[in-house]
């Protein structure tokens, strides 16, 4: 590798790093044993499959130049950064360099927007044409869609790439306008219907017609950044809600908000972006998507933000004690999956168990629940109390004091060990 090629990488490698969508492939883009790598085998970089295995990407913008200045952006034209662009050929020599070395196992690639969105969005697709027409290469692509860009270009990136996204950026149309005036929700929400539109058109042909090209076959996504414009978590998780209904998305990325600039519409926060509210949003995401939770059980008028101390699923319990406790032996299985301390997995354990007698709390902990916290909500056959003792103030104290003394706990034991 050139020294010019390596200093190109480590510029456009670092800035794609503040773009979070890119989580597991759900490819099924398979080797005809006449290419190289396989997309339904392996996943994208840096993150974890659905079934726990940790996969690499190269993960890289075609350029940092843009035309446009959003002052949440690290790229904005304003901001005085070293500036870097590959080529085509740039990009594929990397990708398939990476990919015969065994250090990758995909290619996840954006890019800032130069001269305009179809110069820009031909050159990613140029990108992918190559690799997958010229180098053969069957391993999985994430592709960035470009705002703006023709429908024509969008359309003929989604035959080469296994996912694509384009990035929200902003929860609603009001916070886009002040920090990004440049730029709409429109130019978002129609290549998202025009990708969507086209995947449910493939699948309607794969019924009738033998050989039909794959479509974005690992859907798409996008990404919101979450603590530069004021928006409630209601709010932000409403748009998630619409997004995923609209257009059924595969992830919706919540990104904390990284200082960068001293623009005075941005607010003042510390070196630090807002994990702890991030990771709640993603909580929240996940009891939407696999525990069938409504949008508007979480966040409402009444609670517009979530419980930074305890996650959402406990929160909503403890407003909602009327629905507890619940016997753990013929309660339903959307109520146990309701229950602080069950997870999707369990559910499913406990369901089957039941069918062969009566589950006690021994059980219920070999099964691999929370105990600790679950017991609060549920009874079993040898329950010790119920749930009426304590108010929902008492049982948040509880919990809380219980994990402390277990961090705590492991603080000790690793002094001893050291």
């Amino acid at each position: 590798m050139s020294e010019r090629i390596r200093e190109k990488l480590s510029i456009l490698a670092d800035a794609a790093k503040y773009d979070v969508s890119c989580s597991s492939s759900g490819s099924t883009r398979k080797n005809d044993n006449k290419g190289l790598g396989n997309g339904h085998n392996s996943g994208i970089c840096h993150t974890y499959t659905e079934d726990g295995r940790c996969v690499s990407l190269l993960k890289i913008l075609l350029t940092n130049h843009c035309i446009f200045d959003c002052a949440y952006c690290v790229s904005r034209k304003s901001n005085d950064i070293t500036r870097a662009a590959f080529t085509v050929d740039e990009v594929v020599e990397l990708t398939m360099n990476f990919y015969r070395r065994n250090f990758i196992e995909g290619l996840f690639l954006s890019s800032g927007i130069f001269k305009n969105a179809d110069f820009t969005m031909e050159r990613l697709l140029r990108v992918v044409k190559k690799l997958r027409l010229e180098e053969r290469y069957n391993g999985y692509i994430h592709l960035k869609t470009i705002p703006g860009a023709s429908e024509d270009l969008i359309r003929e990136a989604g035959l080469y790439a296994d996912r694509m996204s384009i990035n929200l950026e902003m929860p609603t149309e009001s916070g886009l306008k002040l920090l990004a005036p440049e730029k709409t929700h429109k130019e978002v929400i129609d290549p998202l219907k025009l990708v969507q539109n086209q995947i449910v058109q493939f699948k309607d042909e794969k019924k009738l017609i033998k050989n039909v090209p794959t479509f974005v076959p690992a859907g798409q996504s996008t990404q919101m950044v979450i603590g530069a414009t004021p928006e409630t978590d209601k709010e932000i998780m409403q748009t998630a809600d619409a997004f995923y209904k609209n257009f059924s998305l595969r992830r919706v990325y919540y990104s904390g908000y990284i200082p960068i600039s001293n623009d005075s519409r941005l607010p003042i926060l510390g070196s630090q972006p807002p994990l702890v509210r991030e990771n709640r949003l993603y909580q929240t995401d996940w009891l939407m998507r696999f525990y069938g939770f409504n949008v508007n059980e979480l966040l409402n008028d009444a609670n517009p933000h979530l419980d930074i101390d305890i996650d959402p699923k406990l929160s909503w319990a403890l407003r909602n004690l009327q629905f507890f406790p619940i016997d753990i032996n013929v309660a339903s299985y959307k109520m146990i999956l309701r229950v602080p301390g069950i997870g999707v997995g369990s559910a499913k354990k406990i369901v089957q168990a039941r069918k062969f007698g009566r589950l006690r709390i021994d059980q219920l902990q070999k099964i691999g629940i929370a105990y600790n916290r679950a017991k609060y909500f549920i009874r079993c056959s040898d329950s010790p109390m119920q749930l009426r003792e304590y108010q929902n103030t008492q049982i948040k104290s509880f919990i809380l004091a219980e994990s402390q003394s277990k961090y705590l706990k492991n603080d000790i034991q690793q002094l001893i060990l050291f």
